[in-house]
């Protein structure tokens, strides 16, 4: 969901994920008309989905600490292999210093827009501390390949991974020029382009290295490391077709 009354584009752009409806309603309505784009999430997992289909590219995320399932430091790890580096936690109560040393701050409820603008920018991003996705990342999310499957013949399937491959090997290239032009608007491009299609089709590492790409285009430096992961997660799911799809 997302809401947009009173947009003003500077302001970063906010996901705020909350399994509250009345929190997740009050807060997103505030903030919004205050100017922030707000796009809203009931737990972990959705708010996931969102950042690999690209649905939404925050600047600041706002992070309940009681949420079902998938929550707390295991989400927050998940959410800044996206580039993530203003996650703030929201709740009711002061949460364990451990979850709060995780995060980039903390708000109670309730808070207002001018509690928010206080607490950002006031911490040395945590992203900066692990800058590149792990190179021994899941190749491809086997959730999802089941899920094809149960949908679509093996040949559609096999279809699908190759036509990413493909286009996987095409944006390399693309990359690879566009970081030696020192192009950043170029690699952010290319990066959110690699993020929503290898997020749909599962290919984890790539999906995360392209919002890597998206997210830090201004470091050409990180960016030409984080190209040769992509190189080696390409050639990964390239095996991965041939052992999985044989042809």
């Amino acid at each position: 969901m997302m809401l947009g009354i009173g947009e003003k584009h500077e302001l970063p752009t906010i996901l705020l994920i909350d399994d509250d409806l009345v929190s997740r309603e009050v807060i997103a309505t505030v903030l919004t008309l205050h100017g922030h784009p707000v796009h809203s999430a009931e737990d972990g997992n959705e708010a996931l989905r969102m950042l690999q289909t690209g649905a939404v590219t925050p600047g600041v995320v706002l992070l309940d600490t009681q949420l079902p399932g998938l929550a707390g430091a295991e989400l927050i790890a998940k959410l800044r292999a996206f580039g993530l580096d203003e996650i703030v936690l929201i709740s009711g109560s002061t949460p364990p210093d451990d979850l709060i040393a995780a995060a980039d701050g903390f708000l109670l409820k309730p808070f207002g827009p001018e509690d928010l603008q206080k607490l950002l920018g006031q911490h040395k991003p945590k992203i900066a501390q692990e800058p590149i996705p792990d190179a021994e990342e899941m190749v491809i999310n086997p959730t999802t390949v089941a899920q094809f499957r149960q949908l679509m013949t093996e040949a559609t399937v096999r279809e699908i991974y190759a036509t990413m491959i493909s286009d996987l090997n095409k944006r390399l290239v693309a990359l690879e020029k566009a970081i030696a032009a020192r192009d950043s608007e170029e690699v952010r491009r290319i990066g959110h382009a690699i993020k929503g299609g290898c997020g749909m089709a599962g290919a984890v590492q790539a999906a995360h290295l392209g919002a890597f790409l998206e997210t830090r285009s201004d470091q050409l430096d990180n960016c030409a490391n984080a190209l040769q992961q992509l190189y080696s997660a390409t050639h990964r799911l390239e095996r991965m077709l041939e052992k999985e799809f044989p042809a």
